[in-house]
């Protein structure tokens, strides 16, 4: 369900342009589909058609996604969550009120170290979903900064990203610089992004310096080479004022050498630009392995002593084997058959009387 449908099903109640933004912006931010200004009855800004079809239209965003299982851990809750047809993704309930969602089933770069990857891409989430994702959160607890940094890759399902991030970055009351957009890097990205009235901040996922271990780190990534990927992204950081945040899974033996720390520096020098630092989480199905704490203490020292700005970022939910990916494999491993995707039903209205 994508959020064009769902406001098309708003007008298609008897609702205006300014009760459907109403409605929308009461989704997005966790509330009752009727909330108003001040505690103000719903018969004072809702058309009588349109408060008799919101139940229904309630019960079926409620549908579009549920928590299977949540998972506490030290640096917040990893939440299974299951769509409308029965695939699982998972969600990230951040430190300081973040959360990270996802954008794909499965995924299609096929980063060999990556376990969200391993099937390929599954389906696409439509925008409804990834807000759903959201209201989930929000019922839960604050939600001030959401990150498209879940399973999928962003860029694959450009039209719906942006299409979330737009009505989160007005109905739903998110800062733009708030929204963060994380991408291996594609040519649609820089295209789309700064032509949209929500310009997020951008995330890149480097891993690397050198050109031909990135194609076989990510062998479905767009062939943009790193010097070129950051030269574009650079633009848009001055454009926009916001950061480029650069991505770097850490792997013992790859991309943790001397070498690609002096990359770094030669590509990073004088950017507008922070270096994430990412230890790889360790997982039994595949035989990367993250360095030992000394060394990426020595690293980060390294990357500071010449200028570069540079965090240590845990991946989320390591401490419950929770890393991305990991809990959907895990419950994937009893075959479960999968419901079908119903397009969104008319929303008659619903019984009984209103004034």
């Amino acid at each position: 369900m994508r959020i064009e449908t769902i406001r098309q099903a708003l007008y298609a109640a008897g609702a205006k342009d300014c009760h459907a933004d109403r409605v929308l912006r009461a989704w997005t931010q966790g509330q009752a589909l009727d909330s108003g200004p001040r505690h103000q009855p719903a018969a004072d800004f809702l058309p009588l058609g349109l408060r008799n079809a919101l139940p229904g239209l309630s019960s079926q965003l409620n549908g579009l996604a549920r928590i299977r299982s949540e998972h506490a851990g030290e640096d917040g809750a990893r939440l299974l969550v299951e769509l409308g047809d029965g695939q699982l993704v998972e969600s990230v309930l951040l430190p300081r009120d973040g959360l990270c969602i996802s954008t794909q089933v499965g995924c299609a770069v096929g980063c060999t170290f990556c376990m969200t990857g391993r099937d390929g891409l599954l389906r696409q989430v439509d925008s409804g979903e990834m807000v759903a994702q959201v209201v989930l959160a929000r019922r839960q607890r604050k939600v001030s900064r959401v990150v498209f940094m879940g399973m999928g890759e962003p860029s694959h399902n450009i039209d719906n990203v942006l299409e979330a991030i737009d009505i989160l970055g007005t109905h739903g009351a998110i800062g733009h610089k708030n929204l963060v957009f994380s991408t291996v890097g594609d040519h649609r990205v820089f295209e789309r992004l700064p032509a949209g009235r929500v310009r997020p901040a951008l995330a890149i996922s480097l891993h690397t310096t050198r050109p031909e271990l990135r194609r076989t780190l990510l062998p479905k990534a767009a062939p943009i080479d790193p010097d070129e990927l950051v030269e574009l992204a650079e633009a848009y950081a001055r454009d926009t004022g916001y950061p480029i945040q650069y991505q770097w899974t850490l792997i013992e033996g790859v991309n943790d050498s001397e070498a690609e720390m002096d990359g770094i520096v030669r590509l990073l020098t004088g950017k507008y630009a922070l270096m994430n630092l990412i230890p790889y989480n360790t997982t039994a199905a595949l035989d990367y392995r993250r360095p030992p704490v000394e060394r990426v203490t020595a690293l980060v020292r390294y990357l500071h002593a010449r200028g570069i700005r540079t965090t240590v970022r845990n991946s989320a939910g390591q401490d419950v084997d929770g890393g991305c990916g990991q809990l959907r494999a895990r419950n994937l491993e009893t075959p479960r058959k999968s419901r079908p995707i119903h397009p969104l039903r008319p929303i008659s209205p619903a019984s009984g009387s209103a004034s």
